[in-house]
């Protein structure tokens, strides 16, 4: 059974920083793409960043420069260094996996709030 579990959320300042992390569990870890999306209220869910099972990362523009994710394999698990948080940065954050199948898995998600 697939389970992803996010945790490291929380109120932080504006530029401040957090780091989220997602344990994966079920399947073949290191196989698969792994990343992060947020959903702000009232919005739809943004892809924030992901990395390939080769460690190759992509951004969105948004969190260029002060986000990086980031994988440790051993652990089965997958970061989200946050740092220079903004107020526009609130949004429940999700981990994500996509398998080599392309079957795609969503955590339940952690809360991130920036306040000013």
């Amino acid at each position: 059974q697939v389970q992803l579990v996010e945790s490291g959320g929380g109120l932080v300042q504006a530029g401040g920083s957090l780091r989220l992390s997602c344990v994966a569990s079920g399947g073949i870890f290191r196989l698969n793409t792994m990343g992060w999306y947020r959903q702000a209220p009232g919005k739809q869910r943004d892809l924030v960043a992901t990395i390939t099972s080769g460690g190759t990362t992509n951004y969105a523009d948004s969190v260029k420069g002060r986000f990086t994710i980031s994988r440790d394999n051993a652990k089965n698990t997958v970061y989200l260094q946050m740092i220079s948080l903004k107020p526009e940065d609130t949004a429940v954050y999700y981990c994500y996996k996509r398998t080599i199948t392309n079957t795609e898995y969503w955590g339940k998600g952690t809360l991130v709030t920036v306040s000013t």
